[in-house]
């Protein structure tokens, strides 16, 4: 009897799992909205300016909003006769929306040879993934030494990382997104590699302090029987998501970036990054805020 695609897929990619020469985090959550692509350009921006050479691969086929962020970046700079960093960008197709209505091995071929070339000249790679199951988004968790996953504080975005029971709030069942993060990690293990993965609130808002306290303590429990890291939080900030159009994040803010001038919100936004990345464990505790206009001297990631 023919084995079905996904189990092929899963064949070959842990005959094609390669050990890293760049350090690859994968945003992923198989839920639409939780604002992974925000996070994605945050990430990436900001490790430009701590001196990383950053690639990005916008394994969305269909939305391709990274790209679009990216786009938007490469036009408004040059315009605005601004210098900031620019990631390298890593396509894996001229019409990502065809690739991703074809055949599905081809889209896995791509990715991989995009993954390739990214990973061989770049000290990080920032893949961001789309909401749903895909042969592409697989294959990208199987490169992932992070895997981040955004999700907005509600218990319905719970349910994108497992069924809890409602009374003892323990792990019933772990959703298809968690088993696929297991499988994942199993095989890099296999290979003597790792996955940290991290699940972090997005999108805070002022809420009952009761019903906050019920969503960190489900949380708290997911993380012990799901085996996750929880980061920290994200506000639901205005400063997050005003600057897409330009192709700019928070990181990017400094006198000289105009649409956006430094006020109190966004300087506690760029903190509220600094913490993030901290929490990633890709800058040290010390590390200070670093933006395109501070003049602080950068290195190489380690």
């Amino acid at each position: 009897m023919d084995k079905p695609f996904w189990w092929r897929e899963r064949r070959r990619d842990e005959q094609r799992i390669r050990r890293p020469t760049a350090r690859v985090i994968v945003v992923g959550n198989e839920k639409g909205g939780a604002g992974k692509s925000t996070v994605a350009a945050l990430i990436a921006t900001a490790m430009m300016y701590r001196g990383s050479r950053v690639a990005v691969i916008d394994a969305d086929l269909r939305q391709q909003s990274l790209s679009r962020f990216l786009s938007n970046r490469r036009r408004w700079l040059p315009a605005a006769g601004v210098e900031a960093p620019v990631p390298m960008e890593y396509k894996l197709a001229d019409d990502t929306a065809a690739l991703a209505m074809g055949d599905p091995a081809r889209a896995v071929d791509c990715f991989e040879e995009a993954i390739g070339l990214a990973m061989a000249e770049s000290d990080l790679v920032v893949v961001d993934t789309p909401g749903a199951d895909t042969p592409v988004s697989r294959s990208a968790h199987l490169q992932a030494d992070l895997v981040v996953t955004p999700m907005n504080d509600s218990f319905v975005d719970f349910d994108v990382l497992g069924l809890i029971d409602p009374l003892s709030l323990e792990l019933v069942r772990p959703s298809l997104y968690t088993r696929v993060i297991q499988e994942a990690r199993a095989t890099r293990e296999s290979h003597g590699c790792e996955l940290d993965w991290v699940v972090l609130r997005n999108r805070i808002v002022g809420s009952d302090p009761r019903n906050r306290e019920r969503l960190t303590h489900g949380l708290e429990a997911l993380a012990r029987q799901a085996d996750f890291r929880i980061g920290p939080s994200l506000r639901e900030r205005v400063a997050y998501r005003e600057m897409f159009p330009f192709g700019l994040t928070i990181a990017d803010l400094s006198p000289g970036v105009r649409p956006a001038d430094i006020s109190a919100p966004r300087l506690a936004a760029r903190e509220e990054l600094r913490d993030l990345l901290i929490g990633l464990k890709l800058i040290p505790r010390l590390a200070p805020t670093v933006g395109v206009g501070d003049g602080v001297a950068v290195a190489p990631l380690a």
